[in-house]
């Protein structure tokens, strides 16, 4: 039987040290592999495989572009310092609940330099580049005010005249639909580079459930198609191009995972964007095949934060309010330090499998 406490968790391994979420490093894998191999017999964790209640966690982008201080995009939320706490919590829940956790699975925003949403895909009539954080509206593109950038047509392998008629279509797809206005986002995510890894000791975390459960975790890259934002790790914000050809495909993944596990877990980066538009995504597919379904999922609120530009945005009040609805539609709001048995629909399962 495996050897938790009375409250249901496991103890922290002694290598983590929550001084150093924040922080960038390389993870010493063999000393990993070797401490992680200790802890299960020590514990007395059982191979993923034996589980009688299967539980997956979902990491949507906890990337260091989103959750290192100084780094591209970093969700410093209303705290100013809400990615770093929010993953210090993150590497506890796993750490806790190291016994209990099938699989996980992280989701990875990946980019490179041309991208509809970075500065050097448009372009005015003196030939400069909108700014990081300006909104491109469907109105300024129709009048011209910024235009697709030829220079980039045969990198991209595309004719000027379609990149023009895809701008033009893009920004007014996302204003039909009523999605956020085109946003200028700083170079981030990029792919190769060093802000595009996970953060440190959440990666550290998921190697070593790996290693403990002998558990293969997933990794989802999304995003790569540049003439589409990708916020969503299930579907692109645009689907297809004004000529009705696909940009990118649905992600059937997350389904899956819903059909095969007992519970699913779900954090990261952003609430407000992010995560908000995978959950989105992710209850539609529900609805769609069985809205009971949605009963399965269990949204970490204390492991995610909406972007917040002091002075400038704040999406706190859009992100709690998608919040509220997915729980209005069956969806469960926990807390990391919660323990799994006291998770709606959780106790009898769990209990049912220690017995």
């Amino acid at each position: 039987m495996d050897n938790y406490n009375q409250m249901g968790a496991y103890p922290i391994p002694r290598h983590y040290d929550p001084a150093r979420v924040g922080e960038v490093w390389r993870t010493p894998y063999q000393e990993r592999f070797e401490q992680a191999q200790a802890w299960a017999r020590q514990h007395g964790i059982q191979p993923a495989g034996r589980d009688r209640v299967k539980i997956a966690l979902i990491l949507v982008d906890v990337q260091n572009t989103f959750c290192i201080p100084e780094y591209e995009l970093f969700v410093g939320g209303r705290s100013g310092m809400g990615a770093v706490e929010d993953n210090q919590r993150l590497c506890e829940f796993i750490y806790h609940n190291l016994g209990k956790l099938t699989h996980i699975m992280a989701t990875m925003d990946t980019h490179q330099v041309a991208h509809i949403f970075h500065s050097i895909f448009l372009v005015n009539e003196k030939g400069e580049h909108p700014a990081p954080m300006s909104l491109i509206s469907a109105e300024e593109v129709r009048q011209g005010r910024w235009r697709f950038n030829p220079d980039l047509a045969e990198g991209l392998g595309v004719e000027a005249e379609y990149g023009q008629k895809h701008l033009v279509h893009y920004v007014e797809e996302l204003e039909k639909r009523g999605k956020y206005a085109l946003t200028i986002w700083p170079y981030h995510a990029m792919l190769g580079g060093i802000g595009h890894a996970l953060v440190s000791a959440v990666e550290e975390a998921i190697f070593f459930h790996s290693v403990a459960r002998s558990s293969q975790p997933g990794f989802d890259v999304k995003g790569r198609n540049p003439l589409t934002e990708h916020y969503s790790a299930i579907q692109p914000e645009v689907m297809v191009d004004a000529e009705g050809e696909p940009l990118a495909g649905k992600n059937e993944r997350f389904m899956q995972v819903v059909g095969e596990y007992d519970a699913v877990a779900l954090a990261g980066q952003a609430k407000s964007h992010c995560v908000s538009w995978t959950v989105e995504d992710l209850l539609e597919d529900i609805r769609k095949k069985d809205p009971s379904l949605a009963r399965k999922v269990y949204l970490l609120e204390d492991c995610t934060s909406a972007v917040v530009v002091p002075e400038v945005v704040d999406y706190s009040e859009q992100a709690d309010e998608a919040f509220r609805r997915f729980a209005e539609a069956g969806m469960h709001l926990v807390r990391s330090s919660d323990p799994l048995e006291s998770w709606p629909g959780m106790q009898a399962k769990l209990a049912a499998a220690r017995s």
